[in-house]
């Protein structure tokens, strides 16, 4: 039995593929809103949806339900259920700004180095102090193109601006672009306060996040849950070890958060898992592998679900081994050799209790769920969205003035200026006769009408053969001063001479 008290010291639910673990949480998000504890829980494969709709009797279920003894308290109910999609497709759209996300966790959407995280922060701080908000991915592109125009006296203000670090991070932002990016950032933002409610009748309201595409871009499903628990740890107040959780936060596929993670985003996690208990939210990370938690995270999760490990491979020993070792022992039972004997729907399981210390570890039958066992179809969807409290709230985007509308304005009001300019120059040429000038600012000759008297074809052709030959001359008399000797300007007088002649 899990203890509400204690719910809020954070939990693990690992174990291989389709040993359960799915339903495991499906079970603990039915208790918790049962408790009147909201819940939020990612679903990845389109199952945990089924929490919103009455299940279905199945002999299997009802036989597990005898076997785990709940005989006919046993019942078939639908939850309170508020459907989410970054993608604003599968439920309420959920948005946050550039500027709330920060540069960190921006840094590793991006994939960035340490040196284009440099320009980056760089980029947060002159938005900063120039009072430009960054608000969508609009407004990161504008910025980033006006740190590159002013990349050599930001370096002197900021440290090192690269150009080639600005054009990587426009490349990033591409990449993001066309994984569904640009839907996370934008107005709205999400109020997180949306997601601690209750229902009617007292039950926790279950957040249902439609994950399954979202998957395909792994790196902003794991940014998007660390910055959803920075912002609950951010603006919810203290509020020690209350009675029960304000929320609990179901972290699926959990080692997309740590997989090549840098270090900054490690000690962030840790710092938020540790201290988010006395803001009275429960944190349960959901993953195969215990070894896929870091193990200064591990360490702060009391209460654990352990359902079956294969030890095919030495690694898989080693985490049957660590797995086994993070439990407090039952005489009764030889965990290591259990873990991995563990049929579908079985686990190990152990709880805070008392003061809380980890009860001992029991071999536990998980039993059935209330809720449907699957997903909903699309019309249940579409009928539950409808009729959320919440529909309506975060369906149409809002697009306040931010960097982009401030630098596009400074844009078009340099270039009325530089108009003005030249509107004024060419009026004050037409005024005084001067020669116009052109846009690049050399002078223009003037093609006007030449209302001098034309002369006829012979006296043209006379004058330009003329012009030839004295260009002509100039040469050949240049010539014989540098060749300096009485030969050579006998021969140049020569050909001066025939030259006369011809004409």
């Amino acid at each position: 039995m899990l203890a509400l008290k204690l719910a809020n010291r954070h939990g693990l639910i690992a174990g291989a593929t389709g040993t359960g673990k799915t339903v495991s949480l499906q079970i603990l998000a039915e208790g918790f809103s049962k408790a009147g504890v909201p819940v939020f829980c990612a679903d990845i494969k389109g199952d945990l949806s089924g929490l919103a709709a009455e299940g279905v009797s199945k002999d299997f279920l009802e036989k597990r339900a005898k076997e785990v003894g709940l005989g006919k308290s046993y019942e078939y109910k639908a939850f309170p259920s508020v459907f989410w999609d970054l993608l604003g497709e599968q439920g309420h759209p959920i948005r946050t700004t550039v500027s709330e996300i920060g540069p960190l966790l921006l840094a590793r959407l991006l994939e960035l180095n340490d040196t284009q995280e440099g320009v980056l922060n760089v980029l947060f701080e002159l938005a900063d102090d120039e009072g430009m908000l960054l608000l969508d991915l609009k407004d990161l592109r504008a910025m980033l193109a006006h740190v590159a125009e002013r990349a050599s006296e930001l370096s002197t203000v900021y440290g090192n601006v690269s150009k080639s670090s600005v054009g990587a991070i426009q490349r990033r932002l591409l990449v993001l672009e066309r994984q569904g990016g640009e839907n996370f950032f934008g107005e709205p933002a999400l109020d997180i306060r949306d997601f601690i409610r209750t229902a009617p009748d007292g039950r926790g309201i279950v957040n249902i996040l439609a994950a399954d595409k979202l998957m395909t871009s792994p790196r902003l499903y794991g940014v998007f849950l660390l910055w959803l628990l920075s912002e609950l740890f951010e603006e919810l107040p203290e509020v020690g070890d209350p009675e029960k959780p304000k929320l609990v936060f179901f972290f699926d596929e959990a080692h997309l958060l740590f997989s090549d993670a840098p270090k900054a985003l490690v000690e962030k996690v840790e710092q938020v898992v540790r201290l988010i208990r006395s803001k009275g939210v429960g944190v349960y990370f959901v993953t195969q592998n215990p070894l896929d938690i870091p193990e200064t995270v591990l360490a702060q999760l009391g209460n654990r679900v352990q359902h079956a490990l294969r030890a095919f491979t030495p690694r898989d020993q080693k985490a049957v081994r660590a797995a086994a070792e993070t439990f407090r022992p039952n005489p009764d039972l030889d965990t290591e050799r259990v873990i991995t004997e563990l049929g579908v729907g079985e686990a190990l399981v152990s709880t805070l209790e008392g003061k809380g210390i980890p009860s001992i570890v029991q071999r536990t039958l998980i039993r059935p769920p209330s809720s449907r066992l699957g997903p909903i179809k699309k019309g249940e969807r579409r009928s539950l969205i409808q009729s959320s409290p919440i529909f309506g709230l975060y369906e149409r985007t809002r697009d306040r003035t931010s960097a982009y509308e401030i630098l596009m304005g400074r844009a078009e009001e340099e270039q009325r200026q530089e108009q003005r300019r030249r509107d004024k120059e060419d009026s004050y040429a037409k005024k005084h006769g001067e020669p116009r000038r052109s846009r690049s600012g050399f002078q223009l000759p003037d093609f006007g009408r030449d209302d001098r008297p034309r002369k006829d074809s012979r006296q043209r052709s006379s004058r330009r053969r003329s012009q030839r030959d004295t260009v002509l001359e100039a040469g050949l008399k240049s010539a014989a001063r540098s060749l300096g000797t009485s030969l050579g300007k006998a021969l140049v007088r020569g050909l001066l001479g025939s030259l006369k002649r011809g004409n």
